[in-house]
């Protein structure tokens, strides 16, 4: 199962909406990573609202992902996480360490803007040509 990876100016955003079997999560990982090196991506979001259950191998692929995407140079925000996901991940003794959370979408795109904006890189609002990017 391929999770899609959209682009929004130098942001990606990815929405997991079903649960993953090991290898789909691990190719999910390559790819994300992949694809964070190939646009020099400033930020990436990372939407699991849909995961009804994160086991302790998602929350080490997700995590480890969000340490490799810092690595290269990205901010990274986890959107959406259920409280009843919170409430295991805790009791597991697990936490997305270093991947600051959201409760929503939109409140992840706005952090990720804030935090590219405050490091003053100004490629995230235009195009390599120097042409705007319509704001999100």
């Amino acid at each position: 199962m391929k999770i899609p990876i959209l682009r929004l100016g130098r942001i990606l955003l990815t929405s997991i909406q079903i649960d993953l079997v090991d290898a789909d999560a691990m190719q999910f990982q390559n790819d994300l990573v992949s694809k964070i090196a190939e646009i020099e991506a400033l930020g990436v979001a990372i939407d699991i609202t849909s995961l009804d259950v994160v086991d302790s191998f998602m929350a080490r692929v997700i995590n480890d992902t969000a340490d490799m995407a810092r690595l290269l140079g990205a901010e990274v925000v986890i959107c959406g996480v259920q409280p009843f996901v919170a409430m295991t991940l805790v009791e597991m003794g697990r936490d997305l360490i270093g991947a600051d959370c959201t409760f929503n979408l939109d409140q992840g795109l706005k952090l990720l803007q804030a935090r590219i904006a405050t490091r003053g890189d100004v490629s995230l609002t235009q195009e390599e040509d120097g042409t705007p990017y319509e704001p999100i």
